[in-house]
């Protein structure tokens, strides 16, 4: 079955009283009322995207936090990469 939010496959979550369908993608579940014109993509940012939108210290943050790394070393590469 796809999501007719975003068109992913759904999968079955066999962990409620009923079995329900649900996309692991945009979060859409069976049952659930969504706006129409609203789809999920238009809001599905990549990580690229999200940061070209941030300053350097939210940039350090983020990478920092992700990928579990001291933020002085995130700013170090930064500080070189832009030499």
């Amino acid at each position: 079955m796809k999501c007719p939010r975003c068109g992913s496959e759904m999968y079955v979550d066999s962990h409620r009283k009923y079995d329900l369908h649900m996309c692991y993608d945009c979060g859409y579940i069976e049952g659930r009322s969504y706006d129409e014109g609203d789809s999920a993509m238009d809001h599905k940012l990549t990580n690229f995207e999200r940061m070209r939108s941030m300053n350097q210290n939210e940039v350090i943050a983020f990478i920092a936090g992700g990928m579990n790394i001291d933020p002085r070393l995130v700013s170090t590469w930064l500080a070189e990469s832009h030499s």
